[in-house]
C-alpha cells in the first residue's frame, strides 16, 4: 500500500509540472491538433467516410504516444541536467518507483490528446463518432495510457546512457505510429514488420481502441496491450539495476 501510495503521490506531482512546463505541457495542447488537422486533409481526400472515422482515431492515438516518447526518453536525462539525479536514486524506494511517476504522467496527459483530436475533427471536420462500446473503450484507453507510460519507462533507463537521450525518443516516434498501424493499416507493411508491430503495445492498444468503438471485441487487444506493458516495466527494472549497479563501480552517474 505504501509503494502505491508513493505512485500516485508522485503521479501528481509529475502531472502537474508537465502541465506547467512550457515544452510538455505548451506543446502537447498544441502539437496533436497540428497531427489531426494533417491526417483529415490527407483522408477526407478518399471517397468513404469510413476512412475519416479512421484517420480520427488513428490521429488521436498519435498525440498520445508523442506525448510520451521524446519526453519519456529523456526523464532521466533531465534530472541529470536540474543535479536532482543523484538525490532521487540515493531515496530510500527503489528508484523505479521514483521513475515510473513520470512516465504515468506524461502517458496521462495522452487523454487529453486523444480527447481533444476527437474534437477537433467533430467541430472542424465534420466527422460523426458513435462508441459502440462506451466501457470497454475506455479500458481500451486505460491500458493503451498505462502500456505507453511502461514502455516510456523502458526507454528513460535504457537511453540515460546517451548525451542526446531525447533524440532518441524524437527518433522512436515516427516509426512507432507506421509500424504500429495508427494511420497506415498493417496489411499494407512488408511481412517482416508484423513480428516487430506485435512486440509493440502501441499496436493492440490502436486496435483495441477501434474495436471497442466499432463494435468489435476489443478484451484480446487490451489483454496483450496490457501484458506487454507490464513486460516492459519488468525490463525497465532490470535495467535500472544495471545502471546503478555501474554507476556505483564508477562512483558517478555522471557522464564523464
Amino acid at each position: 500500500m505504501s509503494s502505491l501510495r508513493l505512485l500516485g503521490v508522485s503521479w501528481w506531482l509529475q502531472f502537474k509540472m508537465i502541465m506547467r512546463s512550457p515544452f510538455d505541457g505548451i506543446g502537447n495542447v498544441i502539437y496533436p491538433l497540428f497531427f489531426a488537422t494533417t491526417a483529415f486533409f490527407v483522408f477526407r481526400a478518399g471517397d468513404s467516410p469510413r476512412t475519416l472515422i479512421y484517420a480520427s482515431f488513428g490521429a488521436a492515438v498519435m498525440g498520445m504516444w508523442s506525448s510520451v516518447s521524446t519526453s519519456a526518453g529523456s526523464a532521466m536525462q533531465r534530472e541529470r541536467w536540474w543535479g536532482t539525479l543523484e538525490l532521487l536514486v540515493t531515496t530510500p524506494r527503489h528508484f523505479s518507483l521514483i521513475l515510473l511517476p513520470t512516465t504515468l504522467g506524461l502517458a496521462t496527459v495522452g487523454i487529453y490528446n486523444l480527447a481533444a483530436t476527437l474534437l477537433w475533427g467533430r467541430f472542424l471536420f465534420g466527422v460523426h463518432l458513435t462508441i459502440a462500446h462506451p466501457l470497454l473503450f475506455a479500458l481500451a484507453i486505460l491500458g493503451t495510457v498505462l502500456s505507453f507510460a511502461g514502455l516510456g519507462f523502458l526507454f528513460a533507463v535504457s537511453f540515460v546512457r546517451f548525451r542526446a537521450a531525447w533524440v532518441l525518443g524524437n527518433f522512436f516516434e515516427y516509426p512507432v505510429w507506421l509500424i504500429c498501424g495508427f494511420l497506415v493499416p498493417l496489411s499494407f507493411l512488408p511481412g517482416w514488420v508484423h513480428p516487430i508491430s506485435w512486440a509493440l503495445a502501441p499496436t493492440w492498444g490502436m486496435s483495441a481502441i477501434r474495436e471497442s468503438a466499432l463494435g468489435g471485441s476489443p478484451l484480446p487487444d487490451i489483454g496483450a496491450c496490457v501484458g506487454l506493458g507490464l513486460g516492459y516495466v519488468v525490463v525497465g527494472v532490470l535495467v535500472t539495476d544495471r545502471v546503478l549497479r555501474a554507476a556505483r563501480v564508477s562512483g558517478s552517474l555522471s557522464l564523464t
